[in-house]
């Protein structure tokens, strides 16, 4: 099976139709993870299988629980994105989406620099800034494994506007970190992903300010 029929099929499991545009496109990206960590060492993984289930397939698992939770066109913070994981791939399936991958690396944020020129994704940017320093409102703040929820949370409260809605993409379900947050985060729901080919656990927690409520209804 083709790399292009693996990602059709196991998206489709996902309950996504990518479009050849998508497909081309998410590729594209896994192969420029690949010739860029030869140099850089932009991720641990080293073959396209690996980035295909552990980066792509991982963070297109994220894209229905987004789409259920924010359907309208807005602006979402993607924090110590890193390789652009899961910006990137937010930027391509989600084109009404204002994509801004923030992290403090300069070799990551000039990768997914060229990511965005490459691929013609005018919905992404990428900062080379620290969460604490950015400026901006943002209707969705995204992270995968960036930090622990607390510091996630405290670090780029300043920059989630008064309707939005935290999205951490976490392993396991962090109970520990969970019953550790301090007052004023109201985590409305943690939900369990199923990732096609990876053998491994996966959640997102969501969250909002105690004081405001995400633009769209909490998941059951």
């Amino acid at each position: 099976m083709s790399d292009v029929e693996r990602l059709r099929s196991r998206g489709e499991a996902l309950g996504l139709q990518l479009s050849e545009l998508q497909l081309e496109q998410l590729l594209a990206f896994g192969k420029l993870i690949l010739r860029w960590n030869k140099v850089y060492n932009l991720t641990a993984l080293r073959d396209t299988d690996s980035v295909l289930s552990h980066h792509l397939l991982d963070s297109l698992a994220a894209m229905p629980p987004l789409a259920r939770q924010f359907a309208s066109a807005g602006d979402l913070l993607d924090v110590g994105s890193g390789a652009g994981l899961p910006g990137v791939v937010i930027a391509i399936m989600r084109r009404d989406l204002n994509v801004t991958c923030l992290d403090a690396v300069a070799k990551k944020v000039a990768f997914v620099q060229q990511v965005a020129a490459e691929l013609r994704l005018e919905n992404l940017r990428a900062v080379h800034e620290r969460v604490e320093a950015h400026r901006g409102q943002y209707a969705v703040i995204s992270s995968r494994a960036f930090a622990s929820l607390a510091d996630f949370f405290d670090g780029s409260r300043h920059l989630l506007s008064s309707e939005g809605c935290w999205m951490a993409l976490k392993g396991k379900v962090p109970t520990d970190e969970l019953s550790g947050l301090g007052s004023g985060i109201d985590v409305f729901h943690v939900e369990q992903l199923d990732v096609p080919g990876l053998d491994a656990a996966r959640c997102i927690v969501w969250a909002r300010k105690q004081e405001g409520e995400c633009g769209a209804e909490p998941l059951a």
